[in-house]
């Protein structure tokens, strides 16, 4: 998912969501690095920095899901 900012001072986020795979991943912070890694993998920033959006003001999420758990890393 990626929010534009509406006012020119404001940060952009790109947040990527995974669910936890026991077959892939020991814990949820494996889980949260998959999302981040896909972020860069996918280069979901491009499409920010194509509008003028400095690489800086872009803020990036993994969010890591196993049933009511949740983690979120940057």
């Amino acid at each position: 998912m990626i929010l534009e900012p509406k006012r020119e001072c404001d940060d952009a986020v790109i947040l990527e969501f995974k669910v936890f795979n026991s077959r892939r991943e020991k814990e949820l912070a494996d889980t949260v690095k998959a999302a981040l890694q896909k972020i860069g993998e996918k280069n979901y920033e491009a499409v920010l920095t194509a509008k003028g959006i400095e690489k800086e003001r872009i803020q990036k999420y993994g969010f890591a899901l196993c049933g009511n758990e949740v983690l979120v890393g940057s």
